[in-house]
């Protein structure tokens, strides 16, 4: 039997119930289950030592495995940072299939290249978010956020703005959240940007996975906004860790009964 791990801080049940779902419906012989770590370090030796097939890398692990792994595919190098090990005969390769999602649903997205981008958020999926705007094409993104040094080192290296007041701009045609604002819990009935904000835009992206349905996807499309949700990145990410794990490429309707599956109660 294949075992693959995850490795998070908080583990939730969500790449669990995806991943064994499609595991049973295709009768692979893999096995996957989560776990939490106070020795990433020790816990990577242990991807080897005991031939776990791979991981999945939450915060705050991304940044701080890569020196442990031995090599990183272009998605990882992109970003600095690693959501996805494979293990190949003791040899330990990081990518980021965040980055590849995002960077998938925004080329299939019906959005002009020219379109003025405006991102709230500067910790690591935002730089996930921003490196795909960037690796896709788009020239006019700026960057906003609560931390204006990190934002502003996020705009930089990938060569755009950043505006600590760019909440109270008009003008953009893409507003994307990469904030816990909108998520299950303390945030969950804020709204990301400001009504007047969402009027304006063409595109509204939520990447806030947990509800489906945040504050800001439902104000989008009560106008009728195109959107792009968490929920999309979610299972289009852990179906992109699938294949690499297993060698098989899901189909859509594969992809979203399995995240449906791990949604449900």
């Amino acid at each position: 039997m294949q075992v693959c791990i995850s490795l998070a801080a908080r583990p939730t049940n969500l790449g669990t119930r995806f991943h064994n779902y499609l595991y049973d419906e295709l009768d692979l012989n893999f096995i996957y289950k989560a776990f939490t770590t106070t020795d990433l370090e020790g816990a990577v030796r242990g991807i080897k030592a005991l031939g776990f097939r791979g991981a999945s890398v939450s915060m705050p692990f991304k940044e701080e495995i890569i020196p442990m792994l031995d090599d990183l595919d272009p998605s990882a190098r992109a970003i600095d940072s690693v959501n996805t090990v494979v293990n190949n005969n003791g040899v330990l390769t990081g990518s980021n299939t965040d980055f590849e999602a995002v960077l998938s649903l925004v080329r299939y997205a019906p959005i002009g290249l020219g379109s003025k981008v405006l991102v709230r958020g500067s910790g690591g999926m935002a730089k996930a978010v921003v490196a795909a705007f960037k690796e896709a094409g788009f020239e006019n993104l700026t960057v906003t956020s609560r931390n204006k040094d990190a934002g502003s080192v996020l705009a930089a290296k990938y060569g755009y703005a950043f505006d600590a007041q760019g909440l109270d701009k008009p003008g953009f045609h893409v507003l994307v959240n990469v904030t816990p604002i909108g998520m299950t819990g303390d945030n969950q009935s804020e709204l990301a940007f400001s009504s007047d904000l969402i009027a304006e835009a063409n595109t509204v992206f939520d990447v806030v996975a947990s509800p489906s349905e945040t504050p800001l996807i439902a104000a989008a499309r009560s106008q009728d906004k195109y959107v792009l949700t968490g929920a999309q990145v979610h299972a289009l990410q852990a179906a992109l860790q699938f294949e690499k794990y297993t060698g098989v490429k899901l189909s859509e309707e594969q992809i979203t009964r399995a995240a449906e599956f791990s949604r449900s109660k």
